[in-house]
């Protein structure tokens, strides 16, 4: 993969500019100046974005049809100085008429074996928790449905467990 470098430049108040190996320029703030996102989240989407592209990958390759996917994530952070992420919920919204198994198996592997953002931060002090909503749509006389459930649950002291659909 090669290595990544981001310099950053100080432009005033608490605003940065961070630019990118890939030459992409990312502004950061805090929320006094409120010009960019804070770091914290740019974490949390990081996470979504990686996760994100894995999912959508392995559904493609397990020739699933989906119709709309987003990611949601949340973070709790520690009180106490630095504010780490002490818990991560990371939920996969899927809309079409997918396998839930292959949607399980989808985030599955990105939590555990693709998704570089997710595995570093298990690896501290956060719990990440993925679940997934399906939304199937109605049609033929049948009425549109959701299935909810846990997939995975990763970080510190915690055995890979795989949940099952609610």
């Amino acid at each position: 993969m090669g290595e990544k470098k981001v310099e950053l430049s100080h432009e005033g108040g608490m605003r940065f500019v961070a630019r990118t190996t890939s030459g992409h320029d990312v502004v950061v703030d805090n929320a006094a100046g409120n010009s960019g996102p804070r770091p914290t989240e740019l974490v949390l989407a990081a996470i979504a974005g990686c996760t994100a592209m894995d999912v959508v990958d392995i559904m493609a390759k397990k020739r699933q049809a989906v119709d709309g996917y987003s990611v949601e994530v949340s973070g709790s952070q520690r009180d106490q100085p630095p504010n780490v992420f002490t818990d991560i919920t990371v939920v996969h919204t899927i809309r079409g008429n997918v396998d839930a198994a292959a949607v399980i198996r989808s985030i599955e592997l990105s939590a555990t074996k693709y998704c570089t953002v997710s595995a570093q931060l298990a690896t501290g002090v956060a719990r990440i928790s993925h679940r997934y909503v399906i939304e199937r749509p109605g049609g033929s006389g049948a009425s549109p449905s959701r299935e909810t459930g846990e997939v995975v649950v990763t970080g510190p002291d915690l055995e890979i467990a795989a949940g099952s659909p609610s």
